[in-house]
């Protein structure tokens, strides 16, 4: 397991991460993502840290909180030591039925860093994320609510999920501006089907050293290979029920068959070659992982040792490349006049 700086700070967090989304649901989105009870869960958490994981992701909506609570007492219950884990949450979603228990205000932020911090049974969350972007509440009254968490000791770091490139750019100015608490890190969808980030939040987080985590690094199972001929129609798991994220089928079936091609040469599974992509992209600082059951984390696991060639990279590459769009292609083609000026001295 490879430990890398989550983005400008010196904070090390494994390669890859623990996600709980499939901690304690029970009726509808959250029972078809996963219920996982205690000691299964127990399980799961010892499992990874037995290979060297020390970030766990969770968030507050993730079953009504309940896989926070599961979390906490699975730390507990293995008798883990606190400073040798890095435990995020989130905040943003419903978390009851009034119009205050929702969004990214001072007051709700405030709130649930609270609720958190109790069913996690911590004096302290590593890294505190915005869930989404919140169009209602004024990007500083958002910074400077995670301001006040980070300078009381509540949280340490703080983060973003599933914003666009526009709306982090300008929340980085405005914590610059005001010397609020820097972000760090950004949560989102990057998958070999699902290369959208490409077009301008990947760009952004290499201009402005921003950590990358990735959700849903198998398209919710569909990289698995397990969806013979890109159709969920007769699958089973979690994708048959809850087809989630959106994938180009077309797209898809040319992934995985090279994927499948790569896999057998190299006597893997499917699903650890779309991790092992995931894991040789520069802009990666850790893909997060979730499990049903402890075989599929080994097998995730084991997509650390898989490494992949020039001609393996340039074969998935070729199948699943965005089209080219504008301004993309323009920019390219004007980086040019400046290209012999780019490389660094001496080289």
């Amino acid at each position: 397991m490879r430990y890398r700086s989550l983005g400008p700070s010196g904070l090390l967090v494994s390669e890859l991460c623990l996600g709980t989304m499939t901690f304690g649901g029970s009726e509808g989105m959250w029972g078809q993502i996963g219920r996982l009870r205690q000691d299964e869960a127990d399980t799961l958490v010892k499992t990874a840290v037995d290979a060297g994981i020390n970030f766990i992701d969770t968030a507050n909506v993730y079953a009504g909180g309940e896989s926070e609570r599961i979390l906490g007492q699975s730390i507990r219950n293995l008798g883990l030591a606190r400073q040798d884990l890095v435990v995020a949450t989130k905040v943003l979603g419903p978390m009851g039925e009034g119009p205050n228990a929702r969004g990214a205000s001072r007051y709700h932020i405030l709130e649930q860093a609270k609720a958190s911090l109790q069913r996690l049974q911590l004096d302290h969350i590593d890294l505190y994320q915005i869930h989404g972007f919140d169009p209602l509440t004024p990007l500083a009254e958002t910074l400077e609510a995670l301001d006040t968490l980070v300078r009381h000791g509540h949280v340490r770091y703080v983060g973003l999920s599933n914003w666009a490139a526009w709306q982090i750019v300008k929340a980085v100015g405005i914590a610059e501006a005001r010397r609020l608490a820097p972000i760090i890190s950004l949560q989102a969808h990057y998958t070999l089907v699902g290369r959208d980030l490409e077009r301008e939040i990947v760009p952004m987080l290499k201009s402005e050293k921003i950590g990358l985590m990735v959700w849903s690094p198998l398209a919710g199972g569909f990289l698995s290979g397990k969806y013979s001929g890109g159709s969920t129609a007769n699958a089973e798991g979690r994708r048959a029920s809850f087809d989630f994220p959106p994938v180009d089928m077309e797209r898809g079936d040319a992934a995985i068959e090279a994927m499948r091609a790569i896999s057998q040469a190299k006597g893997c599974s499917v699903a650890q070659v779309a991790l092992a992509w995931l894991l040789h992209q520069e802009v990666v600082t850790s893909v997060i992982v979730g499990a049903r059951r402890v075989e599929q984390l080994e097998d995730n696991i084991a997509s650390t040792q898989v490494q992949l060639s020039r001609e393996d990279l340039d074969a998935l590459d070729a199948v699943t490349r965005l089209p080219a769009e504008y301004p993309g292609w323009m920019l390219e083609r004007q980086a040019q006049y400046r290209a012999p000026f780019l490389t660094p001295p001496g080289r």
